[in-house]
């Protein structure tokens, strides 16, 4: 039986969609160890096809260290760039020296065009 509690899981990935040389991958909502999974099978699938993956941060909310562990190992696949995140996700990068090893970005187009 679905309940309530169970709909935080869905709509965590959007759509991915192909966009220049990559592979954008929409996340939405709050990313931590009880609802990554569908990102992370997300990633690896796009990191296994594309030379370049971007990751549209736009409308997650919430992103905790089992989402930067995701975003550090898909980094190390495949040209992994992040897309505007919020003050939350750029708080988080800052925080822990993330935002010298990942490539972040404006926006999805900027990600896409690699400037």
């Amino acid at each position: 039986m679905a309940g309530a509690g169970d709909t935080h899981h869905e709509g965590v990935v959007g759509a991915g969609y192909p966009a220049g040389a990559g592979w954008v991958v929409a996340a939405h909502g709050e990313l931590d160890q009880d609802t990554l999974a569908p990102l992370e099978q997300a990633l690896a699938a796009a990191a296994d096809r594309h030379r370049v993956v971007v990751l549209d941060a736009g409308s997650v909310t919430f992103g905790d260290s089992s989402f930067l562990n995701l975003l550090l190992r898909v980094h190390h696949l495949t040209a992994l760039r992040i897309a505007a995140p919020g003050e939350q996700l750029r708080r988080l990068f800052a925080l822990t020296g993330a935002d010298t090893v990942l490539s972040l970005y404006p926006s999805v187009e900027d990600a896409v065009g690699g400037s």
